[in-house]
């Protein structure tokens, strides 16, 4: 009867403790991704928060308020002026791709000589020649028929920009809290683990930053890379066409989306020359940064599997959307941090017990 009573003491706080995490996992259901985004952007630009915060001679809220302004401006700013640019570029695509199927340029000779893809062209070409207007009323009526689906975008640029705001008030909470919050989570772990809490948090915390300035910092360069090519080929819009670059090649391996579409636009413009360089800027340039510089960025932290970041990326994205492309990679590079710590001391108690006999 005691031993009953005895377990009955145990088990009733575990319970209570349960059923109150499931509440809480439920109330904050809705905003997990503005606090993965928050956590993504805070952990990013900590050095700057503590440059700032050493500035305003440690006023937490002083130094919180201009990192989330500075912030604030680096996402906004650039959002604001790509929007800007895209709807230029769309009011200018629409005539371009109208002009294009009413009258398709003439294949080039290289074109033409290509097996089987020249004569493919030849057929597409003279189907569109056969009647252009027939088709120009096509396309006009298929974007008639998915209207909603640009309705339905702009309702979720809507939600996207609430969920934006949402991340930056959260934002804000970390660089004024973020100390205490680690603090505070150190001293709970280590009173469930033990003092080897405190290497489990050193191993992830090197290891996300690493994993988060080599993707970030991977594809800023791939764009910038990218958005040069374009240039130099003389698409009319580089800059926008580099950014849509560095958003696709959050992805591994993706990038070949963007670069291989910008050179399809130029053959089909009659740009030969134009659309190879592009390709062979693309495949020989563009997407080996992708192979040298991600795996660089993130081996400094130690030996992350490559493989362990490409499954986090392609898996978080599938599990979170967008989000994920961060908290996926983060979670299994800290799963790897913490295993290769706990690998280390097993190592040590077994040197320490070979020692002991």
């Amino acid at each position: 009867m005691t031993n009953t009573s005895s377990f009955g003491h145990r088990l009733a706080p575990f319970l209570a403790l349960a059923s109150l995490g499931l509440l809480v996992s439920l109330i904050l259901a809705p905003f997990l991704a503005p606090l993965a985004w928050a956590g993504v952007l805070a952990y990013a630009s900590w050095p700057m928060t503590d440059w700032l915060r050493k500035r305003c001679g440690g006023r937490e809220t002083l130094a919180a308020s201009l990192a989330t302004v500075l912030v604030t401006m680096t996402l906004c700013a650039p959002l604001l002026w790509l929007l800007w640019l895209g709807q230029q570029e769309l009011s200018r695509l629409y005539p371009a791709l109208l002009a294009l199927l009413q009258a398709p340029p003439e294949l080039s000779e290289a074109l033409r000589s290509i097996p089987w893809l020249g004569e493919w062209l030849e057929e597409q070409r003279a189907l569109l020649l056969s009647d252009p207007q027939g088709l120009a009323d096509t396309f006009q009526a298929w974007l008639g028929a998915h209207a909603g689906v640009a309705a339905e975008l702009a309702g979720g640029v809507g939600r996207n920009l609430v969920k934006l705001v949402l991340t930056l008030m959260i934002v804000f909470f970390f660089y004024r809290n973020g100390p205490r919050i680690v603090d505070e989570l150190r001293h709970v772990l280590v009173r469930f683990i033990g003092p080897r809490a405190n290497g489990y948090l050193s191993a992830a915390g090197g290891t996300t930053r690493a994993v988060v300035y080599g993707i970030l910092l991977t594809a800023l360069a791939q764009g910038i890379v990218a958005g040069l090519g374009y240039w130099v080929a003389g698409l009319s819009s580089p800059v926008s066409l580099g950014a849509l670059t560095a958003l696709v090649a959050l992805i591994p391996f993706a990038t070949p989306l963007a670069w291989g579409g910008a050179g399809a636009w130029l053959l089909l413009q009659g740009e030969t020359t134009a659309a190879i360089g592009v390709w062979i800027w693309g495949a020989a340039v563009v997407s080996q940064l992708d192979n040298f510089l991600r795996p660089l960025f993130i081996s400094s932290a130690g030996t992350i599997p490559f493989l362990l970041v490409l499954f986090g990326v392609l898996g978080g994205a599938s599990a979170f959307g967008l989000v994920g492309l961060f908290t996926g990679p983060i979670v299994l590079a800290i799963a790897w941090a913490v295993w290769r710590e706990w690998v280390e001391h097993l190592d040590e108690a077994q040197d320490a017990e070979a020692r002991g006999r």
